[in-house]
Formats: C-alpha cells, sequence, structure tokens
C-alpha cells in the first residue's frame, strides 16, 4: 500500500509539474506579445504568475533556457497550421499544397506578429528559420549530434516547403540553373545545405528553391515588421501576385487560383 501511494503522489506531483511548466510558458507568450522579445524577462513573468522570480528557477534554469521553449512550441504551432492547410488543400496535388501553404505562413505571420518576430526576427541568426531544410546555425554541435530541440522543429518547418518544392520539380521539371553555372562559393555552400536532405535532386533546385523562399518570406517580414507601410496598408494583393509569379516561375501557374473576394481585382 505503501509503495502504491508513494508512486500515485510522484504522479500526482508529475502533473502538477506538467501544468506549471504549460503555464510558465503560456504565461511568458502573453509577456511577449505585450512587451515583445525585450520584455520577456523571467521577472516579469514572476511577477505575471503571482511567483517569485527565484520560485522559476526550479522549472527553467535562465531565460534562455525558458525562450528555447517557447520557440519549439510556437514552431510547432506554425507547423501544425501549415501542415493542417496542405493537407486540406484539394486538389491534393504538390503545386496545389505549396501555394496553399505560402498562404498559411502569411496568415499565421499577419496574425502573431510578436511571435513570428520571436522565430524570425533575430538579428544574431539564433531563432530565424535558419534550419531551413536541415541547415545548422555556425554554432550547432558536431553533425553526428543529434539536433537541439530548436533546431528539431526549425527543420520540421522547413521540411514543409522544402519537400513539397521538391515535389513540384519531380512533376513539373521547372527550369534550374546547371551546377557548373552556379558561383563555385555559392554551389559549396548549397552542398552543404542539402547534403542531408532526404530526397536527390540537382543542385539547382536548392538554388531556384532558396530564390523562392527569399522572396516569400521577404515580402512577409516587411509586412508583418510594418515595412511597407510606408506605400501599402494592404500588402494581400501584392503578396498574391509575388505569389503567382513565383508560380510562373516554378511552371505551376495552372494551380494558381486567387483567394476568395481577389478574383476580380485580378482579373
Amino acid at each position: 500500500m505503501a509503495e502504491a501511494s508513494t508512486h500515485e503522489s510522484l504522479t500526482r506531483r508529475d502533473r502538477a509539474r506538467a501544468e506549471t511548466l504549460r503555464e510558465i510558458k503560456q504565461t511568458a507568450r502573453r509577456v511577449l506579445v505585450t512587451s515583445g522579445p525585450d520584455g520577456l524577462a523571467l521577472r516579469a513573468i514572476a511577477r505575471e504568475m503571482g511567483m517569485t522570480a527565484p520560485g522559476l528557477y526550479r522549472y527553467f534554469a535562465s531565460r534562455d533556457e525558458l525562450v528555447d521553449h517557447v520557440v519549439v512550441d510556437l514552431y510547432d504551432e506554425l507547423c501544425d497550421v501549415l501542415e493542417a492547410a496542405r493537407d486540406a488543400a484539394r486538389p491534393a496535388t504538390a503545386p496545389v499544397r505549396l501555394l496553399i501553404a505560402c498562404r498559411a505562413f502569411r496568415g499565421w505571420a499577419t496574425t502573431h506578429p510578436a511571435e513570428f518576430g520571436l522565430l524570425f526576427g533575430s538579428a544574431d541568426g539564433s531563432a530565424d528559420g535558419g534550419a531551413l531544410v536541415g541547415a545548422a546555425p555556425a554554432d550547432a554541435p558536431p553533425v553526428d549530434a543529434p539536433p537541439s530541440p530548436v533546431q528539431a522543429a526549425a527543420i520540421r518547418f522547413g521540411a514543409v516547403f522544402g519537400q513539397l518544392v521538391v515535389q513540384v520539380w519531380l512533376e513539373r521539371q521547372f527550369p534550374v540553373p546547371a551546377e557548373e553555372d552556379i558561383d563555385p562559393t555559392l554551389r559549396e555552400q548549397l552542398h552543404e545545405w542539402v547534403h542531408d536532405f532526404p530526397l536527390e535532386f540537382p543542385l539547382g533546385v536548392a538554388r531556384v528553391f532558396l530564390t523562392c523562399w527569399i522572396r516569400l518570406y521577404g515580402l512577409v517580414c516587411m509586412e508583418v515588421f510594418g515595412h511597407l507601410k510606408f506605400a501599402l496598408h494592404d500588402a494581400e494583393p501584392l503578396f498574391e501576385d509575388e505569389l503567382r509569379r513565383l508560380a510562373e516561375l516554378l511552371r505551376i501557374a495552372d494551380a494558381y487560383t486567387a483567394p476568395a473576394g481577389r478574383e476580380r481585382a485580378h482579373c
């Protein structure tokens, strides 16, 4: 009986700890939204929860550790949104799925600007989507070491787009530069980037994918961070025009359909 009671007590204690961890991360996210990344301090989170700052150290050793957990949760949330949109796309072809995933990315980013800023707005590249499709930051552990939770979450995010672009290339064979026509320094870096990618494809596909990602990601960043307000109060038409141009580049223009409410403007 004593042994069963101890097991039950430990289980209750574990459940209570897990619930507190969730509450801390949820509170950290609220603080992030209201105060921005610079305001994401353990003291502010503790004050919001009615705890002492030292009390938080029983759950997270440092602010950086807590931020890493929040980043992983946000990547998982974003990936769930992208994968759900991709899987619900009809017809369920790679071109349509890719375009729908792109729209879902912008949709999440524009409705979660503070969270997007934490994931993609880091000036030092520590949480900026740098693990896109397998890449690792400069201070990554040795190649044979498993990825950190943040790296694994970012790799999952990048794989959503990377796998779809490769599937589109396999189906449509969109034009790509020959490997020998790529600048040698760029070629070497691209080789390192796609080394562990699970599918084989010409290096030119990676070059085109990178170009598409820069155009998509750059436009979304400028919108989310308010850098288009000097010219536009509604950036969706520009995003859709760019998405249509990318579809032409990838030879999937036939899969592009303007979203509801934009058909007349597009015509």
